[in-house]
This record gives C-alpha cells, structure tokens and sequence, in this order.
C-alpha cells in the first residue's frame, strides 16, 4: 500500500470531517488498493465530494487547502499539489449518473475517528467499466483501467 499517500489522504479528509462536515468519497487508484490491499501504484489522491463545495463553497475549500500547503495548479480539474503530492476533487452527485452508484450505497468507514467512503469491488467494476469507454480516459488511462478490471473480476472470482 502507498502509505505516505494514504497517510496524506487522511490528513486532507480530517480537515474535510472537522471544518466542513465532509465525509469524503476516496475514488480511483488509491481507494481500490487500499480497498484491495494489492499494489496499483497510484501516483495521486482523487476525492468525491459533495457538489456544494465545488460550486458554492469552493473559495472555502480552496482556501483551507491552501492554508494546509497545497497550491492551486488546474483549476479546471480541481487539482492541487503540495509538491509531493497531487489531489484532485469533483462532486459525488456525478457518480449515478456515471456509473450507477447511489451515494447511500456507498459505504461509510471510519479509520481512527477520521471518516471517508469507500467504493466496493462492485462498484469499482462499475465505474472503470464505465471509464473503458470514456472518451479521454480511452486515449490516456485505457490499459490501466483494463488492468483494474481484471484485478476486480479475480478478486470477485475468489469471494464467489
């Protein structure tokens, strides 16, 4: 597991429960390896939260983060770096329309008294399935994503 990213992670996603109420949806590589426990290398942290905080209340956000040592670098991606490491962040709300994942489904952990969701391996197989077909992700992220899949459907063989 890539400890110092996941130690981040929590750190970020504290700051998201005390300031904000945020119990935020850890998405992409890094979720599902720390979900599977299998090395995927994740090379960045993606969150899911609430739209509000994209649209409404995203000075705040940003200014919280800002105020952690993260610098803005795309606006357009929400994405942030502290020079070690990148996170990114979009609405949940996206991912029914997506994947066809309702938020209530979502599984709610609690690690240390830090609260954060969790797709399961069903999930997961929903929206990289999804991604396949993605437009973007086709071009840049099309064998990784297919790699995800395979290690999904091996893991879901073995818990059949």
């Amino acid at each position: 597991m890539n400890q110092p990213l996941f130690e981040n992670f929590l750190v970020v996603a504290k700051k998201l429960n005390d300031k904000f109420g945020i119990s935020p949806l850890l998405y992409g590589s890094l979720g599902l390896e720390i979900l599977t426990g299998k090395a995927i290398h994740p090379k960045d942290i993606d969150l899911l939260i609430p739209l509000e905080f994209i649209r409404e209340r995203w000075g705040e956000l940003r200014s919280e983060l800002e105020d952690q040592g993260y610098k803005l670098i795309d606006a357009n991606e929400h994405e942030f770096s502290n020079g070690h490491h990148k996170i990114g962040f979009s609405f949940i709300e996206d991912l029914e329309k997506y994947a066809g994942i309702k938020i209530n489904e979502i599984e709610q952990r609690n690690y240390k008294g830090i609260k954060y969701r969790l797709l399961n391996l069903i999930q997961y197989h929903r929206v990289y399935s999804r991604s396949v077909k993605d437009g973007y992700r086709i071009h840049t992220r099309n064998k990784k994503d297919a790699k995800k899949i395979e290690l999904i459907e091996e893991i879901l063989k073995e818990v059949e």
